[in-house]
């Protein structure tokens, strides 16, 4: 059976592996304090032009996001997300947990618009009655969405000017952000001076496990280690993570096979156009919705393991088909050979 259900389905980058198997030897300070994580929070720090940032490594993605959120808002404040963003649909309520409430906001096939954000705050701005509901403080967005699109340079752009002038923190969720960058034109040097906080995802890049927390706004650095340890998050052996990072970052290779990973999707994604199958949403990154009635479902499903994502109608389904930085040519080509003998 071939895998395209996510990007998560194999261990490891080699590189990762070999970085691992060399230093089971050695011994290091725990909690994050040794020299991995210092060198690779450097080279982090270095591929995203921003060497005043603090840099934080954690296991997961549910965990650096609920951890970020939560040390950023006061009680009374809240935060704004996407109707598909991956805190409201895909965390069990972990951020609710933690007291904060998320106000959703439509969105299209995953993303949002400044202006309805800035709706929001102008609607607490002028309220009248606003110690009895939530400040919305904080813009959640994942880069790539939950459907593979991404924000524009613009997009973003008036995002962070509406963030300004409501006194919002812009939080990137980069849990997918390699394969967002191989797709966008928004470049690993303008994230650091759009957002207040992003992650640089690890788990579906080519690590065992791990996100990268980027902090670039000096109000949420203080003691942010303590939140990361009341949460439940730091890892005594931390340096596994950042040996990871370090190894994933190095020569460029976390970027590189990224972009393989969204070449592969685009090949896919030619193919199921080529034989007529509709294209949900229009996503250049490498996941792919595409919607297949329940002949060509049961054709693939025999070889393939792919999402079913929902019903477009009693006949069809949208599914999801996910490359990852492990999947390889040959994979690729026999799911477009099989596309096009439906």
């Amino acid at each position: 059976m071939i895998r395209f259900n996510n990007d998560y389905n194999r261990a490891a980058h080699p590189a990762v592996l070999k970085a691992l198997e060399d230093s089971a030897v050695d011994s290091f300070a725990g909690y994050g304090t040794d020299e991995l994580c210092e060198k690779a929070a450097d080279e982090v720090r270095a591929a995203f032009s921003c060497p005043d940032a603090a840099v934080h490594f954690l296991v997961g993605g549910t965990q650096v996001n609920v951890t970020a959120i939560a040390a950023a808002l006061r009680p009374y404040q809240s935060a704004i997300s996407p109707d598909t963003g991956h805190i409201h649909v895909h965390e069990t309520g972990a951020v609710e947990h933690t007291g904060h409430k998320i106000l959703t906001v439509p969105s299209q096939d995953g993303k949002i618009t400044a202006e309805q954000v800035a709706q929001l705050g102008e609607a607490y701005r002028t309220s009248p009655i606003r110690e009895h509901i939530t400040q919305p403080k904080l813009v959640y967005i994942s880069f790539p969405t939950e459907y593979g699109t991404v924000y524009t340079l613009r997009e973003l752009t008036e995002m962070r000017a509406v963030c300004d002038k409501y006194g919002m923190y812009l939080f990137i969720d980069g849990a997918r952000l390699g394969y967002g960058l191989a797709a966008s034109d928004v470049t690993a040097k303008d994230l650091p001076r759009l957002a207040d906080m992003f992650t640089m995802g690890g788990t579906k890049c080519g690590a065992l496990f791990g996100e990268a927390l980027v902090i670039t706004n000096a109000a949420l650095k203080p003691d942010f280690r303590s939140y990361i340890k009341q949460n439940g998050g730091m890892l005594a052996k931390g340096w596994l993570l950042g040996l990871q990072f370090d190894a994933l970052l190095r020569d460029g290779l976390y970027f590189d096979i990224c972009r393989r990973a969204v070449k592969l999707a685009m090949d896919i994604r030619a193919a199921f156009a080529a034989k007529g199958v509709p294209i949900f949403v229009d996503s250049p990154t490498n996941q792919q919705f595409v919607v297949l009635d329940h002949s060509q479902i049961e054709a693939l499903e025999s070889k393939y393991t792919f999402e079913p994502d929902h019903a477009v109608s009693p006949q069809h389904m949208c599914v999801r088909f996910c490359t990852s930085w492990a999947t390889t040519d040959q994979e690729a080509a026999a799911l477009i050979a099989d596309i096009a003998a439906l």
